[in-house]
């Protein structure tokens, strides 16, 4: 999972790529990146860690141009540790293209071979940004053949990535002398938008990035769709896919999004109290509501659907953990010992809250179940008499392959159990989820023009349909590098200035 931005404008856009970044930092904390364009010539800094953290004054100072593109991310694939991996990533020929990639190409491995055998390219991280790069490199460079660049090329090239690559992707890219391209996969599983202000067009993940910069949200990137911007800020769009068809990934809307986003016409705000109300009729057919005193939300992405469901219940809604805004997202963080140390550091319990009470969390979702463990340990340890457990998503059973970090079944406390199996497991006195159907009805109502989702780590249905247990395997053996103290030995990215 990462968030991404491109700006074509009239003027210096370091600043503005900066601010947007810190707008989409809840969509990674791994790694941060900016390279802008001023005559031709590129200029990036990248590193480990937060935005604030990875930009100082000299960096922002040695980032000049009128457009340029960011990335904040989470790691999925590759080495989480490694700085050469952090995006964006530069290919020197056609052109010279800088790209930022959120998603997962599940046909990475044999797009890298195909790569070195047949387009004499060379990768030389285990990214699959980098392979999407040169896959997009060659296809602009077979397309123009030594000629000038047009939007009408760039949208052929754009339509022969389509027919290799496959998974999740939504890209910005800019080509050097000729403007900025975005494009999203066939089916717009993960999200990418475009607002506009004065002399400015910029392109982001989620639209909150367009409204914490006074710019005006214009619309959605359609699935498969390409939009090429050059560098006097006209806008080219084509739809470059043969069938594309609008399957946004479900997991945006129960976790990943910001609440005040809006995405593919959903607002993240609005779907998540829906989920609570859904989740309140399921919640009456375990626990009558007379047998709990309190609802308390697991902060932060869960207090829409909490509120909701204590409210259609008649329940009180309280505040019962304190969170410290300075600790990571846990289930995505590298290693299970940082995961497990991390969760009281992230999250305090305001015993007045629980003791002596019957209290009903609520959560967005259960994965690993490592948290919800320590949090239901947590309430008891505050005095409460009985702790019920309700989650606004469906059992994550089956592995995600298009950009989150959930990729081994061993890992998902419901792969395999039974909720009774799953509610020992934690530790709670109840345990009820959110089912599949109430899902998809409660977030597919905002917007008739979505017919599915892809809720593959729900319901196990890959939509791009060619998902296989062999590929969740390979796909395993490429995931994140957990050890922190392994040797970096792939050093041949461009280097960040030490000045």
């Amino acid at each position: 999972m990462c968030g991404i931005v491109g700006v074509v404008s009239h003027a210096p856009v370091n600043q503005l790529i900066y601010d947007a970044l810190l707008l989409l930092q809840h969509r990674g904390q791994d790694a941060a990146g900016i390279v802008t364009q001023q005559e031709r010539k590129f200029f990036m800094h990248k590193a480990k860690g937060m935005v604030r953290d990875v930009f100082r004054t000299r960096n922002m100072r040695s980032l000049p141009g009128n457009c340029g593109l960011g990335q904040v991310r989470y790691p999925t694939a590759g080495n989480a540790f490694s700085d050469a991996e952090a995006q964006p990533f530069y290919v020197n020929a056609p052109f010279g293209i800088v790209l930022v990639h959120n998603g997962n190409l599940t046909n990475a491995h044999a797009l890298k071979a195909e790569l070195f055998s047949a387009d004499h390219r060379h990768i030389n991280t285990e990214s699959d940004s980098e392979v999407l790069l040169n896959v997009l490199a060659h296809e602009i460079g077979e397309t123009t053949r030594g000629l000038p660049l047009t939007p009408h090329d760039v949208f052929e090239a754009v339509r022969k990535v389509h027919r290799r690559v496959r998974g999740s992707y939504a890209v910005i890219a800019m080509i050097a002398g000729h403007g900025v391209l975005a494009f999203r996969d066939p089916y717009g599983i993960r999200p990418l938008c475009m607002g506009v202000s004065d002399g400015t067009v910029m392109l982001a993940s989620e639209s909150v990035a367009m409204e914490g910069t006074n710019h005006k949200f214009e619309r959605n990137i359609q699935p498969g769709e390409a939009v090429f911007i050059d560098l006097q800020g006209r806008v080219h769009a084509q739809q470059c896919a043969d069938h594309p068809v609008l399957n946004p990934c479900i997991f945006e809307f129960v976790y990943l999004a910001r609440p005040d986003s809006v995405m593919d016409g959903i607002s993240v705000y609005q779907a998540r109290l829906n989920l609570g109300e859904s989740l309140a009729k399921r919640v009456i057919s375990t626990v009558p509501p007379n047998e709990i005193d309190v609802v308390i939300p697991i902060p932060e992405s869960s207090r829409p659907s909490a509120a909701q469901l204590a409210q259609l219940l008649g329940l009180p809604y309280r505040e019962g953990f304190v969170k410290n805004r300075y600790v990571g997202r846990t289930f995505i963080m590298p290693g299970q010992s940082v995961r497990k140390k991390s969760v009281r550091q992230k999250l305090n319990a305001i015993a007045s809250e629980f003791k002596g009470r019957n209290v009903l969390l609520v959560d967005d979702s259960i994965v690993r179940g490592t948290t919800s463990r320590e949090i239901v340990q947590m309430a008891r340890d505050a005095g409460a008499n009985k702790v019920y457990m309700a989650s606004a998503a469906p059992p994550v059973r089956y592995p995600n392959v298009y950009g989150i970090d959930m990729p081994t079944p061993q890992e998902l406390v419901a792969h395999n159990r039974t909720v009774e199996q799953i509610r020992q497991i934690i530790g709670c006195d109840a345990l009820i989820y959110q089912d599949v159907d109430g899902m998809k009805k409660a977030i597919g109502s905002l917007n008739a023009n979505i017919k599915d989702f892809d809720a593959s780590c729900f319901d196990g249905v890959y939509v791009t349909g060619d998902i296989t247990l062999e590929d969740i395997v390979r796909l395993n053996s490429n995931r994140v590098n957990g050890d922190e103290n392994q040797e970096d030995t792939s050093r041949l990215a461009l280097p960040n200035h030490e000045d």
